[in-house]
């Protein structure tokens, strides 16, 4: 009982660090634009966050998550490393202002460890992981910012043309103003979509404990509590990320944000509803170099953007990799 308190307790606080960390996503745009000040923006993120409990019951991102390391290889350890993993390698990347992507820590740390106990059991270690929703989560790390991008390229020239004959300075004023509902919005869609993987990782250690059946419904008390670590933790910032995602891509007018953000925000409630459990970082990146693209190619830093899908790439099989030797380390405990 002890090792899954811990493993709840890692799960909160990984929920936490996520939401500091993906903090950039919600605000980086409104605090570039000086739309709102970092403080008033992260309070306005975290709001949104947490209103997605009350609105979103069908945990279809949770359910995926849950799914990706087949029952008979998932141990209060497995769960334990994979957390330790995801934590560890989040922090790195604050550290260094990397915005890479939480919900893929938290899975390649999952599965990494998943292998490893399979090998322990004398399996092939793929054999612990199921191939449906790892291709599934694998094809859109590149393809959510792709998509995004589309999305936030066509709605930034759907705007420009409405407003071809606008008088700028009133213009600007609008979408100041329209720039707080879509970054609501795009806080309202994260918190939606993030939250819901540390619910599937605390249903999963519940089985794995015995406390509940994997025929049971989930209790409330785990959205509850994980909608409100990623509120808090948004709460507390992230600046390093926000300065990245804000200044170094692109330049950002209050315009080109609120074609940014709507975009993500769609991108992340489209995939919500189908399950998939995408980055919010991949996604309100290339929606950032989708509006930059409306200007010219040459307004996106791409030299900062390659170094980020790099990282992207990375992140899984790092994870997995911390996960493994950490659960080798912790399994015996």
């Amino acid at each position: 009982m002890t090792l899954l308190v811990v493993v709840i307790a890692l799960a909160i606080i990984f929920d936490f660090i996520n939401g500091f960390h993906d903090a950039a996503n919600s605000i980086a745009t409104v605090v570039s634009t000086k739309v709102l000040s970092p403080l008033m923006a992260v309070l306005w993120a975290a709001a949104f966050n947490f209103l997605a409990y009350f609105a979103i019951k069908d945990h279809h991102v949770a359910n995926t998550v849950a799914k990706t390391v087949f029952e008979q290889f998932i141990t209060l350890h497995v769960i334990l490393a994979g957390l330790i993993a995801a934590i560890t390698w989040n922090l790195i990347t604050w550290w260094f202002g990397i915005p890479s992507s939480s919900s893929h820590t938290l899975i390649g740390g999952f599965a990494g460890a998943g292998m490893t106990n399979a090998m322990f059991k004398g399996f092939n270690a793929f054999s612990a992981v199921d191939p449906e929703p790892i291709i599934k989560i694998v094809a859109f790390i590149f393809l959510a910012p792709v998509i995004g991008s589309i999305i936030g390229y066509l709605i930034n020239v759907a705007i420009l043309h409405l407003c071809k004959n606008a008088r700028p300075s009133k213009a600007e004023t609008w979408f100041k103003r329209l720039q707080l509902v879509s970054s609501g919005a795009l806080s309202f869609a994260h918190g939606g979509n993030d939250a819901q993987k540390v619910m599937g990782i605390i249903y999963v250690s519940l089985i794995s404990a015995g406390v509940l059946h994997k025929t049971d419904t989930m209790p409330e008390w785990i959205p509850l509590a994980c909608y409100s670590a990623i509120a808090l933790g948004t709460m507390s910032g992230g600046w390093k990320i926000v300065k990245t995602m804000g200044t170094k891509i692109t330049k950002i007018t209050p315009l080109e944000g609120v074609s940014a953000e709507t975009a993500g925000a769609l991108t992340l409630f489209v995939t919500e509803r189908f399950g998939i459990p995408v980055s919010t970082t991949h996604t309100l990146t290339g929606s950032i170099i989708g509006v930059g693209l409306t200007k010219r190619i040459s307004a996106v830093r791409w030299g900062v953007t390659i170094n980020l899908i790099w990282a992207w790439i990375i992140t899984i099989p790092i994870s997995a990799l911390i996960a493994g030797i950490v659960f080798a380390l912790v399994r015996s405990l």
